[in-house]
């Protein structure tokens, strides 16, 4: 809580208070190696990352925009080729289906859990043009329900990316391997996002790729830097999406406390579901499957009178966000697909409230 006895949405200043003393020797560190791009903390933020997302490689870029983006391209996606994914996500999610020249399609979402719905998907996949990628949003830190996507991608033979950019260390129990799995390693690559409010977030712009595939892997590694596969040697044309060493140096501090933090998340997370039926508010809290570990990067409960809720809330001082406000078939950005309200009926369910 602040001084003003106000209880903010999102407090980055009181963690960084707390890890000043590790911080500030890698800034330290890159000052005095002028090793600002690329090199031994960028490489050992990769290696750790990849460790603890359980997956043979990482490759980190400067957003999780690119992030994906890079992700679909590697993966194949070309242009005019059509990838499915929600519209009840942040336009980051679609922005990097079409930059990477994709065309979007959305599928509903499941009513308890808002992330992608299998039986929505496989009407979708066995009927009209071919899907050459999936991305399933693992929502506010919640897995989608991977084994039915991951089995409908098999019998299709499309790629499936996982928009992870929420669900830094969430797990997800696969009832087909009959192990847990984490978010990130269960398609053909995986997108993370490092903005400064996520469960494991930079000092400033981040992202990263997680694969078992080392092709692909290259590939992103040249997508990242101008397409090169050595220095002024152009395999393709490619961009510049690099991340930079300080933040990889803040990320791997942070990394080391990263479980510590999302155990803390499902406390909070238990305690607000226990006062929150105690309470009898007729909301719906977050509803978390036995088959996933979530890590409640946010937690959203959904009410009928919500700008009443957020009245009485910021009346005692506490801070609240909507995530999201308009789903992304109704924004204007996107009206060129010529979507309307009711053509995903769960999703603006969800989203009104």
């Amino acid at each position: 809580m602040s001084h003003n006895n106000k209880v903010p949405f999102l407090d980055l200043v009181g963690l960084h208070k707390e890890l000043v003393d590790e911080l500030v020797p890698v800034f330290r560190s890159a000052l005095e190696t002028a090793g600002f791009i690329g090199g031994p903390m960028v490489e050992g933020f990769e290696r750790d990352f990849a460790a603890f997302c359980e997956t043979r490689h990482c490759v980190g870029v400067n957003s999780g925009t690119d992030a994906l983006r890079f992700a679909l391209m590697a993966a194949g996606v070309k242009p005019g080729d059509i990838v499915v994914t929600v519209p009840n996500t942040f336009i980051a999610t679609v922005e990097a289906i079409t930059q990477a020249g994709g065309l979007p399609e959305f599928v509903d979402v499941d009513e308890r859990t808002c992330n992608m719905d299998p039986a929505l998907l496989e009407k979708r996949l066995s009927h009209g043009r071919r899907v050459a990628a999936i991305v399933p949003v693992h929502l506010y830190g919640q897995p989608a329900d991977m084994d039915p996507i991951l089995e409908l991608a098999e019998r299709y033979g499309v790629a499936v990316v996982e928009d992870a950019c929420q669900a830094h260390g969430a797990e997800y129990f696969s009832r087909r391997q009959k192990r847990w799995r984490k978010a990130g390693s269960m398609g053909r690559a995986a997108a993370f996002s490092f903005y400064p409010g996520k469960n494991l977030g930079a000092c400033g712009e981040g992202g990263a790729v997680t694969t078992d595939d080392p092709a692909l892997a290259q590939h992103m590694r040249m997508l990242r830097d101008h397409g090169q596969a050595k220095k002024y040697y152009h395999e393709m044309e490619g961009y510049n999406g690099r991340l930079d060493s300080v933040q990889a140096g803040i990320l791997r501090v942070k990394l080391r406390r990263l479980d510590e933090w999302n155990e803390q998340r499902r406390e909070a997370a238990a305690r607000y579901r226990d006062l929150l039926d105690a309470a009898g508010l007729g909301g719906l809290p977050p509803y978390e499957p036995r088959w996933v570990k979530a890590v409640y990067h946010l937690y959203v409960i959904r009410v009928q009178d919500r700008d009443g809720l957020i009245k009485h809330l910021s009346d005692a001082g506490i801070g609240t966000g909507i995530h999201y406000p308009v789903p992304l078939h109704l924004q204007n950005a996107y009206r060129g697909l010529g979507l309307r309200a009711g053509d995903f009926p769960v999703c603006e369910k969800a989203a009104s409230e």
